[in-house]
């Protein structure tokens, strides 16, 4: 078919695709519908689009423009959620920062994405007055009592509702490859890195997000997952998408939990599983309904047959995600069928500890052998999980050689070590860098851990590596212990040895609570360097 002129895009057929648009809809079919609630308030969604609105104009009036990043150090308040809305809005690039993070990288942060304004909640009042050196810093008040602030920083209340009506007006928006986000790297392995994301990719995960966890303008969404991280797995659109409630929680406290899944008939939430086992082992867990069914996204260690059968008891049903900061949150997802799920938990759990399949509207997914070539759905032989496809950041910004490199061969690297399985599901065995290679034999800490998961002693457990004189490396183990219990070194050694091959058995365990990060996932490269100044 030759190409004709009059088919060209046009104004008429052609918007530039973008997450706020979903709250203007939102905001037109579902005016008094609840939108967002928090501490005993709710706000509709015509209510919450004149926060939006007002949260825009206070920051026009400060004089951020299309282009500008504006800084947000917050936790799961509706200001929060509005800021995802109101700052692209304005062509302006959110930068979402996480609440435990010390003013010292903070101030790196705000320096290297060019911040030109913070807003913080009083909790992090602290450390954002000690990073906010060069920027206006703003701190957030619910209007009943304003905080304490450090010397130069004003009070700002966006929950008051001034009674000014305001169409969301999204003309700043003209371009869907334009700047959306601005995401930073937990920085693990060196400096943080400013992970770019897009209009585009962030309307086309949203979209997946509805479609793949059954998200309706029925559904309740908790928000125990951080909206620092990876903007809330793009939810804070989705639901909004959706026509949902949002119900906004300060911390993931398992008190704080059950409390707001009984007041607000919760049907979804997500978060790592550390909240998971968190909840199980508080005694606010009898106040749960088995009748009531939640459908909980977690993400990162794979469910233990035990902690299904316990979630279950409490009307959870899990669903697995995978994916990285540089892929907006979720790539793949293991979803269970209603026969699935009958199954006894030990094979449920074999099934839920695979990455599944691609996200809806995500990435394309290989497996790769170092020749770039694509292995075998065997189950068997391991290769590097690569994407590509348009939920993909658009690079790490002010870093264009990393950018390349994660990019190398048209494929984005995530450095994850996994196989396909003859059903089409992928499980990863290993990141790159968390394999252990001792004797010439890899080991992979996550079937250790796994393991070691089993035994009914241990909460949590993160395998490493500590450098050995003989044998190159040697696999170490660190273990969480629940309340009451008190195993022994030799009776965990003995149990590790009646599961894996006598190679993989861990040389050392040391008992102590896991550094983990806002998110729950394990900081093994904390936990690598204890290893390696015990080695020997």
């Amino acid at each position: 078919m030759r190409f004709e002129e009059h088919l060209a895009r046009r104004a008429a057929n052609h918007v530039p695709l973008t997450p706020v648009d979903f709250l203007a809809r939102s905001v037109e079919v579902f005016p008094d519908r609840p939108a967002v609630a928090w501490n005993g308030r709710a706000w509709t969604y015509q209510a919450f689009g004149r926060m939006v609105t007002r949260l825009a104009r206070f920051l026009a009036h400060a004089g951020i423009t299309s282009g500008d990043v504006v800084s947000v150090m917050a936790s799961n308040r509706p200001e929060m959620l509005a800021a995802h809305y109101a700052v692209p809005m304005l062509g302006a690039v959110l930068n979402t920062i996480n609440t435990r993070l010390d003013a010292e990288v903070v101030g790196y942060i705000l320096d290297h994405s060019e911040s030109r304004l913070l807003i913080a909640d009083p909790a992090c009042a602290e450390a954002a007055a000690a990073a906010a050196r060069t920027v206006p810093l703003h701190i957030l008040t619910d209007g009943s009592d304003d905080p304490v602030v450090a010397e130069g920083a004003t009070v700002l209340d966006m929950l008051t509702d001034d009674g000014n009506e305001s169409a969301l007006d999204l003309r700043a928006i003209v371009d869907e490859w334009q700047p959306l986000t601005i995401n930073y790297t937990s920085g693990t392995t060196g400096k943080p890195k400013g992970v770019v994301y897009h209009h585009r990719g962030a309307y086309l995960n949203a979209i997946g997000n509805v479609l793949s966890l059954g998200l309706t303008s029925r559904s309740v969404y908790l928000w125990t997952l951080p909206m620092f991280h990876c903007n809330g797995w793009c939810h804070t659109w989705a639901v909004t998408a959706a026509g949902g409630l949002h119900v906004c929680l300060d911390r993931p406290d398992p008190a704080l939990i059950f409390s707001a899944i009984e007041a607000n008939g919760v049907t979804h939430l997500s978060c790592a599983p550390v909240v998971l086992y968190m909840m199980l082992n508080h005694p606010a867990r009898v106040s749960g309904d088995p009748k009531r069914r939640i459908l909980v996204a977690t993400g990162g260690a794979a469910p233990t047959s035990a902690l299904i059968a316990q979630l279950d008891t409490l009307g959870f049903d899990l669903i697995h995600l995978y994916g990285l900061t540089e892929s907006f949150g979720p790539a793949t997802l293991r979803d269970l069928t209603e026969e699935e799920r009958a199954m006894q938990p030990e094979h449920v759990s074999a099934e839920l500890a695979k990455q599944g399949v691609r996200h809806i509207t995500a990435s394309r997914v290989k497996i790769i052998d170092e020749s770039g070539a694509e292995v075998p759905s065997d189950g068997s032989t391991m290769g590097e999980i690569v994407l590509a496809g348009n939920t993909l950041m658009a690079g790490y910004y002010r870093d264009a050689e990393t950018t390349e490199r994660a990019f190398s061969g048209g494929v984005f690297h995530t450095g994850d070590l996994a196989v396909r399985h003859p059903d089409g599901n992928i499980e990863i065995r290993d990141r790159s860098k968390d394999i252990i290679i001792s004797g010439g034999e890899n080991i992979s800490s996550l079937e250790i851990e796994s393991v070691l998961h089993r035994h009914p002693a241990i909460l949590l457990a993160a395998v490493v590596a500590a450098p050995h004189d003989k044998w190159g490396e040697t696999p170490v183990a660190f273990v969480e212990l629940r309340d009451g219990a008190a195993p022994s070194a030799e009776e965990l050694r003995s149990f590790c040895r009646a599961h894996l091959a006598g190679y993989k058995v861990p040389s050392r365990f040391v008992f102590a609570e896991l550094p983990r990060t806002a998110t729950g996932k394990i900081q093994k490269f904390m936990l690598r360097e204890q290893a390696r100044d015990g080695a020997g």
